[in-house]
């Protein structure tokens, strides 16, 4: 986790991207062989990916959204407590309790318009 000086003084921590995160970690296990050819682990890549998704996931749960590149964003919603209450079983009609909640922070995932689309054309399916 970088962080960054602002002008006074306070600590920031940097935005993150998973593009950058990737990429740097490809700098650093990528090897070059004799002959220019760029070697590349799949145990070292899939580390390399599931390392740059879990950042991601603890820096959304710190309340930052963060973009992936064509399949979404994701970002932390505040969930509003509830109050218990009294209601009716749709099937029987007969007064029920419902319980109370408490306030809670779950993540949320957006896509794209690009791919709503996609997945909306009929075409497609």
């Amino acid at each position: 986790m970088t962080k960054k000086m602002t002008k006074k003084g306070s600590k920031v921590s940097k935005k993150f991207n998973l593009l950058n995160s990737l990429y740097e970690g490809v700098l650093q296990t990528a090897e070059v062989t004799r002959t220019g050819t760029v070697r590349l682990k799949k145990a070292d890549l899939k580390k390399m990916i599931e390392d740059a998704f879990s950042e991601a996931a603890q820096r959304a749960a710190g309340g930052e959204r963060i973009r992936f590149p064509i399949i979404g964003a994701l970002v932390r919603k505040e969930v509003k407590a509830r109050k218990a209450g009294k209601g009716t079983n749709p099937f029987t009609g007969e007064p029920m309790e419902i319980k109370a909640r408490p306030a809670t922070k779950k993540p949320r995932w957006s896509f794209p318009r690009a791919l709503k689309e996609i997945f909306g054309e009929k075409k497609n399916w």
